[in-house]
């Protein structure tokens, strides 16, 4: 899968955003919040194909977390990735 490429992160504050950036308004439903974490894996994966273990070895090589954590992790994020829309498969 790829992350959609119309898609655009945002560091606002202290928060990350995705928007769309061919909104003329925009939709505050269509707003999705990450935190820091999964911004950062939202730019490592920015135009690449990946599957959850390309995920999980981004964890293990950034973070100091067992590999089941971290492949439950990354699974937890593709699918919120992919309930939200915001990959192409």
């Amino acid at each position: 899968m790829i992350l959609r490429e119309d898609l655009m992160l945002r560091h606002v504050g202290d928060d990350y955003i995705i928007v769309e950036p061919g909104q003329d308004q925009i939709d505050m439903s269509r707003v999705y919040t990450l935190n820091e974490t999964a911004a950062w894996l939202w730019e490592q994966l920015q135009g690449k194909d990946f599957n959850s273990d390309d995920v999980t070895a981004l964890l293990l090589e950034r973070y100091e977390v067992d590999r089941q954590t971290a492949a439950q992790d990354a699974d937890a994020l593709i699918a919120l990735f992919q309930s939200q829309g915001l990959v192409k498969k």
